[in-house]
């Protein structure tokens, strides 16, 4: 169940709107280094190399792939995965562009209850003008919240975070009281200011998923804004198609590596480019802070949008054995 909370009157039909179309629904929100650990113990100790940026990646002639990182190790890889983020290094060397800033910045932290914080296991969400808020428990002990926030420019790297917590708290000042005291119990090493941006993956002009033996997955070929809550999802689901692909591939002998991985963008661009627009176009429709357009958002747009079916239909995936 989602739990919607509102401060302004004209928002209360999206309240209504969010508890009726995600009642079916199941979502888990699972802190990020929990679930990196997690994937982590399942390989040998020696599988995973930490704190190894990539600095370079070139082809050599007999059609390996050199990574050069920034500590100057250089290795020689057969495939290349790219999952480097939004500023991948390998998605630079296959041609792709920058990701594109949307116009707006969140706010994200960790609230921390170390005698157990007092939320129920529910999405709750407050929306303004311009601006809106949301939290739901991770753990017994804490509580992901963030505060996204319409900017004509993503502004200078913050880093220091009574700065950054000063700053989350007077755009939500006068809003409830509940997301007020998460960011009061927010440890300062969890607040971060990130502008939001996005790629969009255009058939026949964007390049594709691979080049040869070497792949992107997750945000570092489909970086998408978190208006619907799918970008690490769809890195995971990228992965499990990936890995089946290769599977298959190696079975049947090296040569077929790189159709695999042709064969794993062809199956993927379907799911994450509709999703890419989706999430912009979610976020600038909850982003709008003209009072006579959220009227109309909210009262015109949104009802339209419901008769297009399950807005929600989009977190549903086979994910079938590997």
């Amino acid at each position: 169940m989602f739990l919607v909370t509102c401060n302004h009157n004209e928002t209360s039909f999206l309240c209504l709107l969010f508890m009726r179309l995600w009642h079916s629904q199941e979502v888990r929100a699972v802190e990020r280094r929990i679930l990196l650990e997690t994937l982590a113990d399942q390989l040998p100790l020696d599988a995973i190399r930490f704190s190894s940026k990539l600095e370079k990646i070139e082809r050599t002639e007999s059609g390996e792939t050199l990574l050069e990182l920034i500590d100057g190790t250089r290795l020689s890889a057969k495939i290349v995965i790219g999952c480097d983020g939004i500023r991948s290094t390998v998605a630079k060397w296959m041609g792709f562009s920058e990701p594109k800033y949307v116009g707006h910045c969140a706010f994200r932290g960790l609230g921390f209850y170390p005698d157990g914080q007092p939320f129920e296991p529910k999405v709750n969400y407050t929306y303004g003008r311009g601006v809106r808020a949301g939290f739901v428990p991770v753990s017994p002990t804490k509580v992901y919240w963030f505060i996204c926030f319409n900017s004509s420019s993503p502004g200078p790297k913050i880093t220091d975070p009574t700065v950054l917590k000063k700053q989350a708290v007077e755009l939500v000042r006068s809003w409830p009281s509940e997301l007020l005291n998460i960011i009061d119990f927010t440890p300062d090493d969890t607040i971060i200011r990130t502008p939001l941006v996005d790629r969009w993956l255009w058939p026949a002009v964007s390049p594709p998923a691979s080049a040869g033996k070497v792949v992107l997955v997750g945000d570092a070929w489909h970086p998408m804004t978190p208006n619907l809550g799918q970008g690490a999802c769809c890195a995971l689901e990228d992965a499990v198609v990936l890995a089946r692909k290769l599977a298959d591939a190696l079975k049947s002998g090296p040569t077929s590596v790189e159709d695999a991985l042709r064969a794993y963008g062809s199956e993927r661009w379907p799911r994450v480019f509709p999703l890419t627009i989706r999430a912009n176009f979610v976020g600038s429709l909850l982003q709008w802070d003209n009072p006579a357009v959220c009227s109309v958002r909210n009262n015109v747009i949104i009802p339209k949008l419901v008769q297009i079916g399950p807005m929600l239909e989009h977190t549903n995936f086979e994910c079938e054995p590997l």
